[in-house]
């Protein structure tokens, strides 16, 4: 009998922090991230779950006309702004599951 109440009682645990996981990456996505490319002619803010806030690019690229480099720095801005965001939500999981006696990486 005991052996079931140790299971029942570990996988009510192991929902407790999943919930918890879950609600930590709510938060963490919602945090704001910001990359720039072209010396900061482009700068992209997002956040860290991937969602764009904002594109600033500084007036002179356009004076130049450069279409195509336009886009390039802007292309380089988005990627370096959702890979800072998946690298700080990665991270947080990654303390989040480490407090809660979970082995790096598990999650």
């Amino acid at each position: 009998m005991k052996l079931g109440g140790n299971i029942q009682n570990m996988l009510k645990q192991a929902e407790k922090i999943k919930e918890q996981i879950e609600k930590l990456q709510a938060e963490a996505g919602e945090k704001i991230v910001e990359a720039s490319s072209g010396g900061g002619m482009v700068t992209v803010s997002a956040k860290a779950k991937g969602e764009i806030i904002s594109i600033r690019i500084e007036p002179e690229i356009i004076k130049d006309g450069d279409l195509e480099m336009i886009q390039d720095l802007i292309t380089a801005a988005i990627n370096e702004a959702l890979t800072r965001g998946r690298d700080m939500l990665k991270e947080e999981i990654s303390k989040a599951a480490s407090g809660f006696g979970l082995p790096p990486g598990l999650i």
